[in-house]
């Protein structure tokens, strides 16, 4: 019998990542982001239309719906048609109810100049989005006349979508017979009066990536160490001046691309976490970033990667784990994140790194933002994505306070990084730059 090409297939498995995400799934942590660019001109939703039709067939893995089966669930080809191009909203990255939105698991908007998808997690992580977001702008700009080739993180939307871009990467390259150990101190995490369910913080930084760089560069930091020494070092502060002597932690996103030759668009990411302990005694912020920059290179192996990749498919492949209905195992994942998931860290930052496109696309984009959707208790849920020279690292969280995202950004300029703020909210810095 012919084997069918995993990208024709009607329906196919949530990879080892996306399992855990239904059982997240509520209306105060939905597990979607969002990708947003604002162009040149003013964006017409009919030529977006069309532009996301002609995208479709190339990314057969947001051609899907979720599905409720009685051990998993599945996705399955949506058989319903192209989602709707949206006017955009006020509050970002609500909750995907699977029976909206003609059943797709990611939303299109627009406004004046901007364009954006929101995805949820489930089907891909930020190298996948970028993929099928630029891809879509690009099939955009064609459409109102501009010559746009493929290319970078523009794909062809005429050649045939690759078995092996909806691969379950995790799966495949697991190999070894260790386990990552899980344990983590519950962390500080700063606690407000939370905004109305619904409502999101989003707060937006535009800083000059080669500024940024340099400064790392004078701790011997990459630029993702030296943004999350940022983060861990303002949240050790704050703590201080409320008298807490919790551990204090980031957790950090890593790419397994990197690591190991894969095309997939779907999830392909370990996330790492790195906490300091401010009953040892005092921290400086050279002292933060020299041991977050040490942690990372030394576990940011493949022997470590593999034992997290093995400690998480163990719990997909355990035979008593498998046996249980999916409505048992979204209730257990569900009460696990609610009491512990987001305890273990008081700051995420996931840096998608540059985009690159076809050089002649670059004039019609004047910027490119992403952002996280909202947690239960994080205040700096922190995305950024570089692009044309400008670090944009967007802040997410439910607090009516500011003061979070107002000490990060101002640390930034405190340490010599300009920083251009927007926000979805008024006065978010107290009324300027």
């Amino acid at each position: 019998m012919k084997k069918i090409p995993l990208y024709q297939r009607p329906w196919y498995k949530l990879d080892n990542a996306g399992k855990v995400y239904p059982g997240q799934n509520s209306s105060s942590f939905s597990n979607v982001f969002r990708i947003s660019a604002t162009l040149k001109e003013k964006i017409d939703p009919q030529l977006l239309e069309k532009a996301l039709e002609t995208v479709m067939p190339r990314f057969p893995g947001f051609d899907v719906r979720m599905r409720n089966g009685f051990f998993w669930h599945y996705f399955e080809k949506n058989p319903n048609g192209a989602p709707p191009v949206m006017p955009d909203i006020a509050n970002p990255c609500l909750r995907i109810k699977w029976k909206e939105n003609k059943g797709y698991l990611f939303r299109v908007f627009y406004y004046e100049k901007r364009i954006s998808v929101e995805i949820y997690h489930a089907i891909a992580d930020g190298y996948g989005a970028t993929r099928f977001f630029m891809t879509l702008v690009a099939a955009y700009l064609r459409q109102t006349g501009k010559e746009i080739s493929h290319g970078e993180s523009v794909l062809d939307v005429n050649e045939k979508p690759r078995a092996s871009e909806r691969e379950d990467s995790y799966l495949k390259n697991v190999k070894s017979k260790a386990k990552a150990k899980r344990l983590q101190k519950f962390t500080y995490n700063f606690k407000g009066k939370r905004l109305p369910k619904h409502h999101l913080n989003v707060t937006t930084g535009y800083m000059p990536v080669d500024i940024l760089k340099a400064k790392a560069k004078e701790h011997g930091a990459t630029v993702t160490e030296y943004v999350a020494s940022v983060l861990l070092w303002v949240m050790y502060k704050m703590q201080k001046e409320e008298g807490g002597e919790k551990h204090v932690g980031v957790q950090i996103p890593v790419n397994l691309r990197n690591f190991y030759k894969s095309e997939t668009l779907r999830n392909f990411m370990l996330c790492y976490s790195f906490q300091i302990d401010p009953k040892m005694g005092e921290y400086t912020f050279p002292e933060i970033v020299k041991q977050l920059s040490l942690y990372l290179r030394f576990v940011n192996n493949e022997k470590e990667l593999q034992a997290m990749m093995n400690s998480n498919t163990g719990i997909e492949k355990n035979p008593l784990m498998r046996a249980v209905p999916s409505f048992l195992k979204d209730f257990g994942i569900g009460v696990v994140y609610k009491f512990a998931g987001e305890k273990s860290t008081s700051a995420i930052i996931s840096n998608v790194g540059i985009i690159k496109v076809p050089e002649e696309m670059e004039e019609h984009i004047e910027k490119i933002m992403m952002m996280m959707g909202p947690g239960m208790v994080n205040a700096a849920r922190c995305l950024s994505v570089t692009f044309n020279g400008t670090f944009a690292l967007s802040m997410s969280n439910v607090y009516e306070d500011p003061k979070v995202q107002r000490e990060i950004f101002t640390e930034f300029i405190k340490l010599g990084i300009p920083v251009k703020i927007e926000s979805n909210r008024n006065a978010i810095m107290g009324g300027g730059e």
